[in-house]
């Protein structure tokens, strides 16, 4: 199955695992890399060097999976969910639905992923050891050729040692990396301010991403073109990431304060609930241009949000005389299409009913209709925020 250019390899815990075609291209250069390596290591052995470079390449991508899963599985603790794991070029990205409510929790689910690699290159070191060769897992772990190396010990090492170099390298305090966001939770802990240690750490990662180009630069006009090439384009990439923390923490300031009722459109279109699902047809639905249609009482009582797809499947199922009370999700009101005037913004783009449906009701807490927020308001709202260059 596919999903958005990932091609999904396996479920785990309920979390889709995929993976994009510059992650197989990966692999595929980290199989010839290693199987060069790993003949030298392995005295000249070309069938031997072969099938470890294969074993060391999925194992790391697998370690990759891991680190991404100690993410998820921290963040669902607190009632985060993960839309999926995709590898790609720079290695894993878990897909969380949402942020942290408070600095603990995004210390905890950043520090998740590098925690389990650290516990990755502990159980490698601890293979090493039960071997008789165990200087040849720490030649292995930091490419060190060899002589007397066993397959197992080789790719045991290799796997240390590249996870080490992951560990240490996503330690460094520089958004996106994982030692980012930990130092944007120290910052928001300490400031008590979410966009300030998001920001602090966007510029740290824009500084580290600078150094990256910078370095690959340097490697390049050396002679050292693929690593050089290979380090300005992470250190690009790591640059926009960054970049886009930085304006979404100055959008989210902006945006503090801004709820329901400050962008909502008052007296949305609405119909009494005793209308049939022919009248809404004919008298509402066609008459306007509308997906969706509030269902009232004349006292201005919310009652529900009526889908134009509700109707049709009335219609289809021969019911034409049926009310449009008869519906509706819930006819008390509570469905997911109704927010209360003070809801943020920032909240109120998590609400799923604005995808859904396009939009949602602004309910008081009597259960007055106060009015409509569209999907177009929304995305007003947010291009006023967004820093004009």
């Amino acid at each position: 199955m596919r999903r958005g250019g990932s091609v999904q390899l396996a479920k785990v815990f309920g979390i889709r695992v995929g993976a994009t075609p510059s992650a197989f291209f990966v692999l595929f250069v980290l199989i010839v890399v290693l199987s060069n390596y790993f003949q030298d290591v392995l005295d000249g052995s070309s069938q031997k060097a072969y099938l470890c470079a294969v074993a060391g390449a999925l194992l790391f991508e697998l370690s990759l999976i891991l680190h991404e899963l100690g993410h998820a599985l921290t963040a669902r603790r607190y009632g985060i969910g993960t839309t999926g794991i995709d590898l790609w070029f720079f290695g894993g990205v878990a897909k969380l639905d949402r942020e942290a409510d408070t600095p603990g929790q995004e210390f905890k689910v950043a520090a998740g992923g590098p925690l389990v690699t650290a516990v990755i290159v502990g159980i490698c070191l601890g293979l090493g050891l039960l071997g008789p060769r165990f200087g040849t897992v720490t030649d292995a772990a930091t490419l060190t050729q060899t002589t007397g190396a066993t397959p197992f010990t080789a790719v045991v090492g290799y796997l240390a040692g590249i996870n080490l170099l992951l560990l240490v390298f996503n330690l460094i305090p520089a958004f996106p990396l994982d030692g980012g966001r930990i130092a944007q939770a120290i910052a928001w802990k300490l400031t008590g301010d979410r966009n300030r240690g998001t920001r602090l750490s966007g510029r740290l990662g824009l500084g580290f991403s600078y150094v990256l180009i910078g370095g690959g630069l340097f490697l390049a006009v050396t002679g050292d073109v693929a690593d050089g090439v290979w380090f300005m384009v992470l250190g690009w990439f790591m640059a926009q990431s960054a970049r886009a923390a930085v304006v979404g923490s100055n959008v989210r300031e902006t945006l503090e304060g801004v709820t329901a009722a400050d962008i909502m459109a008052p007296d949305p279109l609405t119909m009494p609930p005793t209308v049939s699902a022919l009248e809404a047809q004919e008298q509402w639905f066609s008459r306007f241009d509308s997906p969706f249609i509030v269902v009232a009482e004349p006292d201005g009582r919310y009652l529900g949000t009526l889908t134009a797809a509700r109707v049709a499947g009335a219609l289809a199922d021969g019911r034409p005389v049926l009310p449009v009370r008869e519906l509706l999700d819930d006819p008390d009101g509570h469905d997911a299409a109704r927010v209360a005037p003070g809801l943020g913004l920032e909240h109120l783009l998590q609400v799923p009913a604005l995808r859904a449906v396009g939009a949602v009701m602004v309910v008081d807490e009597a259960g007055l209709l106060r009015g409509v927020v569209t999907v177009e308001q929304v995305q007003r709202a947010l291009t006023a925020a967004v820093p004009r260059r």
